[in-house]
């Protein structure tokens, strides 16, 4: 199993910059004349851009209760972006994405992170280390809706499977069915797929949601068992998808 390539761009604090109160030179209010071209506010709020609200809404060590939270390395990548990827059945292509850490659609930003953390510690111990990856991205309006709209559909129409290939490299999922996950921001969508590397079966979880304009996906993959030939059944961190979706929520509303 490829790890993923870091889409993730440059981590920028949310600025929040107040503007200078104009003033007049006389102490006259009869003869305080704006000058030309000056506010007439007393503060203005510079709005974040699309790469600094992800930075900000991201979620990170402290949110998650000890989790560790870093950028993917992308050594091992499936692909780069999403041109270098073709799929055989092309409704089928959100969920390549998803499932490889390429953002969905045509986002103005994205960004991804690799957790693993505490409770996973059993699971590390006696069946591998199972990864759950967070994959913002940031739309203009109306984007993200379509957006999800067509990974539903995606999720719908894919249930005997499909393949991706890009550079070379190829991967078959056997099948894909929707999931039942806990309702979430603006809506939400999970979906399982399974896939067979090696004569073993493997199963993989993932999870779209959508709050506002930005979109989450989650997904789960035990990298060792696939490395090692061991059947695996990779699940979402229940704490890593609680504590994004939190953060989602938050910054759709401020």
């Amino acid at each position: 199993m490829n790890r993923p390539r870091s889409t993730a761009l440059a981590a920028l604090s949310l600025l929040s910059v107040t503007a200078l109160t104009a003033c007049g030179g006389s102490s006259d209010p009869a003869t305080d004349e704006p000058k030309p071209g000056s506010s007439t506010s007393a503060s203005t709020a510079k709005a974040p851009t699309p790469a600094e609200h992800l930075a900000a809404t991201i979620v990170t060590k402290a949110d998650t209760d000890g989790f560790e939270v870093e950028e993917p390395d992308d050594e091992y990548a499936f692909a780069k972006s999403t041109d270098e990827v073709t799929v055989d059945k092309p409704v089928c292509a959100p969920l390549a994405y998803a499932m490889n850490q390429l953002p969905l659609g045509t986002p103005e930003a994205d960004l991804t992170r690799l957790t693993s953390g505490p409770t996973d510690a059993p699971t590390q111990l006696t069946k591998g280390v199972t990864f759950t990856y967070v994959t913002l991205a940031s739309y203009a309006s109306g984007k993200a809706q379509s957006t999800f709209a067509d990974a539903r559909k995606a999720v719908d129409a894919c249930g005997d499977g499909f393949t991706a290939k890009a550079n070379g490299n190829e991967s078959p999922y056997d099948s894909v069915t929707a999931e039942k996950v806990a309702p979430a921001g603006d809506e939400s969508l999970g979906f399982t797929s399974t896939m067979t590397f090696r004569g073993v079966p493997h199963v993989l979880h993932g999870e779209v949601v959508r709050s506002g304009d930005v979109l989450a996906v989650y997904f789960s993959v035990d990298g060792m068992a696939i490395a090692n030939g061991r059947p695996s059944d990779a699940k979402l961190s229940p704490t890593v998808v609680k504590a994004q979706n939190g953060k989602l929520v938050a910054g759709a509303s401020s």
